[in-house]
């Protein structure tokens, strides 16, 4: 297993104040990384009108999509400088899916104070998860078995490989907690970012992994049917091709979709 990592360095228009009033941390991340910006981003088809919320092109908007489904598991992505700001980022899908979820960006000279504080919250065990190659052998876990009365709290390195690497190097507070080595039988999905190793999975699939070991079963399929879409709809776009809500994906990310969400493509079809 690897970390995710190896989208295309393309960044996107800020959204609204009022996102940092949702429950994505990654939208709340973006933000605060926009605001210490002293020039505005411009992103690769940046003339593109967006939806605010799920980065997509508004003709095909994620949103009514958005997967509703339980977890006992929570995620921490800790995301080098503008993961946050490209498009492409699927960190941003598991805290569409995940209820507790936080992002923070990394810092090689500083840390941020709320994530030492939820490293330190009792009622959470966390995780790094990372290849234990790199790891001391004593970290290394295969399995998620959190102390008694603990929830699991997968803390995922949002990055290119290299960068990755890096951060789990220069992140000496993280040093005290297990590292959680995955073994992927399937090679990876993603299809926005080039990789030149199959076995290189991107943030939302290594998160699916996560949740299916920590007996979150049904959050993991709903989060690996989620990254489809999105796939499809975005490469959709792109490539000018017709949007197909009967696709595999579709139908296979359909049964997590609430009944609002159904109730609002229905709303959007019948306006067309």
């Amino acid at each position: 297993m690897s970390p995710p990592f190896a989208e295309p360095s393309s960044l996107v228009e800020p959204v609204p104040a009022e996102a940092a009033g949702l429950g994505n941390s990654v939208a709340r991340l973006r933000l605060e990384r926009l605001a210490r910006s002293a020039k505005p981003f411009v992103a690769r088809g940046s003339r593109m009108e967006r939806c605010e919320q799920c980065r997509l092109a508004l003709s095909h908007c994620l949103c009514a999509w958005r997967p509703q489904v339980a977890a006992r598991s929570a995620v921490c992505l800790l995301m080098h400088d503008i993961e946050a700001l490209k498009p492409s980022n699927t960190g941003w899908l598991i805290a569409d899916v995940v209820a507790d979820n936080s992002a923070f960006g990394w810092s090689r000279v500083e840390v941020d104070e709320r994530l030492l504080a939820l490293l330190d919250d009792p009622q959470w065990q966390p995780y790094v998860v990372f290849p234990g190659e790199y790891a001391a052998p004593e970290r290394v876990v295969q399995t998620v078995a959190p102390a008694s009365g603990k929830r699991p709290l997968f803390i995922l390195l949002d990055a290119t490989w290299t960068e990755a690497r890096k951060m789990f190097r220069k992140s000496p507070y993280l040093d005290r907690f297990p590292v959680l080595s995955l073994t992927p039988e399937q090679q990876s999905r993603y299809r926005l970012r080039r990789s030149t190793r199959g076995e290189h999975l991107c943030t939302a699939e290594v998160a699916a992994l996560c949740l299916e070991l920590a007996g979150d079963a049904q959050a993991g399929e709903a989060l690996d049917a989620y990254l489809d879409v999105f796939s499809e709809r975005y490469l959709g776009f792109k490539r000018s091709l017709p949007l197909d809500e009967q696709s595999a994906a579709h139908q296979r990310l359909r049964p997590f979709v609430g009944r609002a969400a159904a109730a609002g493509r229905a709303d959007s079809a019948g306006g067309a």
